[in-house]
């Protein structure tokens, strides 16, 4: 059993941001990261671009140069890594936590490759773990997926996308563009206003001249193998289907926070408890950072607007540790 004064959970941006705050003040740290580094990012499909410009997804002030205002996975990916690998942060990769539990003054993490102790905790987790399923039979088949990575694969199937947000919106055009027969499933009135300002004019007009079919206000009922069965205001119907993208959203993992003794909100978003100067749980000396602490509003946090977080909970640590 290793004793380390700062265990940070999760491996993304914030995650990083907190690795190098920690690292300037001589904090004796480790990041802890289930995947690669900034795992949800690589698990977002290849030509993905961002919605915030370069700038805005610095950590540290370190420039993030990209090609265009607002970048893309791949640049994503080498400007994170860089900064792991330059900096030579003390991350481990493809190790899971299991478990935090607190005793006295000290946690004990068990991983699926360890156990440590430590006396400060960053929680650091994100939402892109576990996807908002649809609930309908069929869901469990292997040609649905919750995640979308490339168009290519798609290339003359007959694809479902269930969603109207960005990410859904984005594969809708993708595979469309590379010889897919694509519908639209949407279970509101319209394509979501959160879409981006550049990306949403284009799947309308998609839709206005029936190059991408959609169905507005329509749930799925069941999913078979060479089709699927819709709930639409008009009654039920029946769409030859090849795969099902269900792009609905992701959620964080709540079990985890539970089982740790964060209090979440009962209000039905979750919101974890947190001191907003400090970023401090209702657990002594352990922290949220990122998307984590929006609970079921996963669009409250970005990384544009959470990387003062590691500022803030490393300054909460240093006062702790010179008191």
């Amino acid at each position: 059993m290793k004793h380390i004064d700062l265990i940070i959970i999760g491996g993304g941006p914030i995650g990083i941001a907190c690795g190098l705050e920690a690292k300037k003040n001589n904090i004796n740290y480790l990041i802890i990261e289930k995947g690669p580094i900034v795992n949800s990012l690589f698990n977002y499909p290849i030509n993905m671009q961002f919605f915030s410009s370069s700038e805005k997804l610095e950590i540290d002030n370190i420039p993030f140069i990209s090609k265009e205002a607002k970048p893309k996975r791949n640049e994503a990916l080498e400007y994170y890594r860089r900064i792991v690998t330059s900096n030579d942060l003390n991350i481990n990769l493809f190790e899971k936590v299991n478990s935090v539990k607190k005793e006295k003054e000290v946690f004990n993490i068990k991983t699926d490759k360890g156990t440590y102790t430590s006396s400060f905790v960053v929680v650091a987790t994100g939402f892109y773990d576990l996807p908002n399923t649809i609930n309908a039979p069929g869901e469990d088949l292997s040609k649905v997926s919750h995640y979308y990575k490339d168009p290519h694969f798609f290339a003359k199937q007959k694809l479902a996308v269930v969603g109207a947000s960005n990410s859904a919106v984005d594969a809708a055009l993708e595979c469309y563009r590379k010889g897919a027969e694509v519908t639209m499933i949407v279970r509101g009135p319209e394509i979501g206003q959160r879409v981006k300002y550049w990306v949403r004019p284009d799947i309308i007009n998609r839709i206005e001249e029936g190059s991408i079919q959609a169905f507005y206000n329509t749930t799925i009922k069941e999913i078979q193998s060479d089709s699927i069965i819709l709930k639409t205001v008009e009654g039920e119907k029946i769409i030859a289907n090849d795969y099902v993208l269900a792009l609905t959203g992701y959620t964080p993992n709540f079990e985890f926070l539970n089982k740790i003794g964060i209090h979440l909100s009962g209000d039905g978003k979750l919101y974890p408890q947190y001191n907003e100067k400090t970023m401090e749980t209702n657990i002594h000396n352990l922290y949220l950072a990122g998307v984590i602490c929006g609970g079921m509003d996963t669009h409250l946090w970005f990384i544009e607007n959470s990387r003062i977080h590691a500022k803030m909970i490393v300054k909460s640590i240093l006062e702790k540790v010179i008191s």
